[in-house]
């Protein structure tokens, strides 16, 4: 190349340059001018702020700046987020909704809130306020972990719907609060997540409105109470859904009709040898007398834990833990250290060994019986039996936590001393 084709190449390319960059610049202050009309104090600090506010964990845009002007079902002034109140046409007030607030639609269907819930005063047992904290701690970890929003309540919503019965005023308020999301999981205060990277399998639920743990034949069959336990439920956030608790709430405390519930309930099962309604009779009662209205939408989960019981549990988390580490041992991909992040990867990577070996952890974790708040623990067991079973699952829940930070619990019922992990641990080391 000759000087002057040398000296004539880079003129053009200093003149291209010029051009796109003055073309850049006039699309800046036109993008500003227009900006002036829309903000009263334009600034690239405005303009980056609200670009920040539109990403969620999981990268989807949400505009969390923005809100409709136009009238939607929250200014009707007959709105009644209470139970006592039912609402009607709630698919179209949802859907009209969030098609006024379009950036929520991408992965409504997958959206969760999950709401859990605890009394609004000090427990009397003494170590009651530590375990909900730390059952809380857990329920956050989970949530942090997915992406999902929790919302935990720690007042009666309707005064008369006390202990059991106080989770659906919770949840019904939930529905209305958060038509973003697409379901309400309700986790009682004494469940712990113990599969950290465990996800509800939606796909499975596409055509039902209600997850529960429980079985067909003790429902249908032997007529037990116990088919079922409602101390964990997924629900879809629909009208059928504001259908289902209001039947079910009309079984309630705060029902004129409440005693008489509680005879019909005790009439019906007869393993149940209390005579209050209860919440758990309820759905129960309106599976098998009401099953043409409700049943299909219901689904009756039993093929994993989406909650087990803590006396089935417990025992076997040491040999869980060894069976992790053993299939470590042998996979470097997945004991490959990672931000919290993107834990959800590594999830799936476990899935190809879980699933060929048909096991895993437990996913939930239930400590029906123990009542950690009050301590008036099931009689069949003891408090300290229920309080180092508490500690164990927690602890065996936090150290697939606290992988991600470099610790972990050597002792399930220890759980003020944790141990840094050496790198590319459990290859070759031990802790």
């Amino acid at each position: 190349m000759t000087k002057q084709d040398y000296r004539t190449k880079v003129a053009s390319f200093f003149s291209d340059g010029f051009v796109f960059v003055g073309g850049t610049l006039v699309a800046v202050l036109v993008f500003l001018a227009i900006w002036s009309f829309i903000s009263p104090n334009p600034s690239f600090s405005t303009i980056m702020m609200s670009k920040s506010n539109t990403l969620d964990s999981k990268s989807a845009v949400f505009n969390l700046n923005q809100d409709s002007q136009e009238p939607t079902f929250y200014d009707d002034q007959d709105l009644n987020y209470g139970i006592e109140k039912p609402i009607k046409n709630w698919d179209e007030k949802r859907s009209k909704w969030l098609k006024l607030h379009p950036t929520f639609n991408h992965g409504v269907k997958e959206r969760i809130l999950v709401v859990s819930g605890s009394q609004s005063m000090p427990c009397k047992n003494p170590m009651g306020d530590h375990l909900l904290l730390r059952f809380y701690k857990n329920k956050v970890d989970y949530c942090r972990i997915h992406g999902y929003d929790i919302f935990y309540n720690n007042v009666l919503l309707q005064p008369k719907m006390f202990f059991f019965w106080a989770k659906m005023p919770a949840v019904r308020a939930a529905m209305v609060a958060h038509p973003e999301a697409e379901w309400i999981w309700w986790v009682d205060s004494d469940a712990a997540f113990t599969d950290m990277d465990f996800k509800l399998p939606l796909e499975k639920y596409k055509d039902h409105n209600f997850v529960v743990y429980g079985w067909p034949k003790l429902i249908y069959e032997k007529k037990s109470w116990t088919g079922l336990n409602a101390g964990v439920f997924l629900i879809r956030n629909c009208q059928w859904s504001m259908d289902l608790i209001e039947a079910w709430a009309k079984m309630g405390p705060q029902s004129t009709e409440y005693d008489k519930w509680g005879q019909i309930l005790q009439s019906t099962f007869k393993d149940k040898n209390f005579p209050q309604s209860d919440d758990q009779s309820g759905l129960s009662y309106l599976l098998l007398k009401e099953k043409d209205k409700w049943g299909d939408k219901i689904y009756l989960e039993s093929e994993y834990y989406f909650q087990g019981y803590w006396v089935d549990i417990v025992g076997q988390l040491n040999n869980i833990t060894d069976k992790y580490l053993g299939i470590e041992k042998k996979m470097p991909s997945l004991r490959r250290r990672h931000a919290e992040k993107v834990s959800e990867r590594y999830g799936k990577l476990w899935e190809e060994y879980l699933i060929k070996d048909k096991w895993r952890r437990p996913f939930i974790t239930h400590f029906t019986g123990c009542e950690p708040c009050s301590g008036d623990h099931n009689p069949i067991y003891s408090w300290e039996t229920c309080y180092n079973a508490m500690q164990k699952a927690l602890n065996f829940a936090d150290n697939q936590v606290l992988r991600k930070y470099g610790f972990v619990h050597k002792d399930l019922l220890d759980s003020s001393s944790v141990s840094p992990l050496p790198f590319d641990f459990p290859s070759n080391s031990s802790v």
